[in-house]
């Protein structure tokens, strides 16, 4: 058995170069996943529904693949992080699922480099440990890569969403059947049993309702910041971003008081101006006649 030190080595060189190999796994399939789905949406358009429901299987599966990488991608970060902790002879508690879990995933994959990575793991910590691995009695590997590792037909409903995800992604109006369906049914509807189409005219909008009606989103300036909603997984095939409400703004005690003093000092205002007025009556007041300046002159003279 080669020394502790020694192997560490080995599996932190290892862990780097999987975690590489994951990385370029991870975008070719992505890169290939777009190319079926525009292949999908070019078979819906054709109203080839049965074919590409049959080849949708695939693109479920590839995903179902690529999202398990993913998750041994973020096992192998962890064992890189905490490479300190496998000088011990004991597996640590805090890496017993990042390990179990590649133990039993990594034989299941095509990547050579993980695979290496398992036989170290095993040849430190022994067969007995594999064991209880790859059997899960213990139920330490991943609830999810148990998951991801099922080999069992994706449900219809799943089928039937990704089907209609990819739809309206490329533009294709699908499902083309229930459109038509509805079409004939309003068709239906508008026609009376005589066979005569009767011309009903919708009654004008009042200035009320219309003022009630709200307004296009695109109109107006538009925010510069714009949230992207997360990337689709066959958990969650269209994800929403929900964006909490905007606070409700209220007075502080400033604002508050400002209020309060408005109305005295306009009263304030109104009373200096009165006063302005009567004194210019006292003292201006109105221009004089001749008469009283007369008058006015003879008293002085006295």
């Amino acid at each position: 058995m080669a020394p502790s030190s020694s192997l560490v080595a080995k599996i932190k060189v290892q862990l780097k170069l999987s975690i590489s190999r994951l990385r370029m796994v991870e975008q070719k399939d992505t890169a290939i996943a777009k190319q079926q789905r525009r292949a999908m949406a070019q078979l819906l358009e054709q109203g080839k529904e049965e074919s590409a429901r049959i080849r949708v299987e695939n693109i479920i599966r590839s995903d179902i693949t690529t999202e398990l990488l993913e998750i041994l991608e973020l096992y192998c970060e962890l064992l890189l992080a905490r490479i300190g902790l496998l000088e011990a002879k004991e597996c640590d508690p805090g890496l017993e699922e990042a390990v179990k879990s590649i133990i039993y995933a990594a034989p299941r994959t095509d990547i050579k480099e993980l695979q290496q990575v398992r036989q170290l793991l095993v040849e430190k910590y022994g067969k007995e440990f594999a064991v209880e691995a790859l059997e899960n009695k213990e139920g330490k590997v991943a609830e999810r890569v148990v998951k991801k590792l099922r080999v069992e037909p994706p449900e219809s409903v799943l089928v039937q969403a990704y089907l209609e995800e990819i739809a309206r992604t490329y533009g294709v109006h699908w499902p083309k059947r229930e459109q038509m369906r509805e079409e004939h049914d309003e068709d239906d509807d508008d026609e009376p049993s005589s066979g005569q189409a009767i011309k009903t005219l919708e009654e004008p909008l009042s200035t009320q309702e219309l003022s009630k009606a709200t307004p296009p989103r695109d109109l107006g300036p538009r925010s510069p910041v714009s949230v992207a909603p997360p990337s689709p997984s066959t958990d969650n095939i269209s994800p929403r971003v929900r964006l909490p409400a905007p606070p409700e703004l209220k007075p502080n005690t400033k604002m508050s008081g400002l209020k309060k003093q408005t109305p005295s000092t306009q009263v304030r205002s109104d009373a200096t101006n009165g006063d302005l007025e009567s004194k210019k009556d006292v003292v201006g007041g109105k221009i004089p006649d001749v008469d009283e300046l007369a008058k006015r002159f003879a008293n002085l003279k006295r």
